[in-house]
């Protein structure tokens, strides 16, 4: 199972759960967000009874911890970008 099956992942989505970094430096790409920007990708959990918000929160912190965002990151080492195809291929537990 990956995040795409359980996640909605969007850009310029003002009610999501929270957000991913989108463009950014390689130690801030993929980083999750409570604060909005158009620029982020939204990340709305489909079925909250399934998945809890902020343990996804969460989740994503350990997998920008642990660099996973850096390694599909595409770009320079200054601006680098996920793409939205790539977080929904994530597998649910690594």
């Amino acid at each position: 199972m990956t995040l795409g099956d359980l996640v909605e992942f969007k850009t310029n989505s003002e009610d999501a759960d929270f957000w991913l970094i989108r463009k950014g430096s390689e130690n801030t790409v993929g980083k999750p967000t409570k604060e909005y920007s158009p620029e982020h990708i939204g990340v709305t959990i489909i079925d909250n009874s399934i998945l809890d918000p902020q343990y996804l929160f969460y989740y994503f912190m350990m997998l920008q911890n642990k660099g996973i965002f850096k390694m599909m990151a595409k770009g320079t080492t200054r601006l680098m970008n996920i793409r939205i195809s790539d977080v929904k291929s994530i597998p649910l537990s690594m």
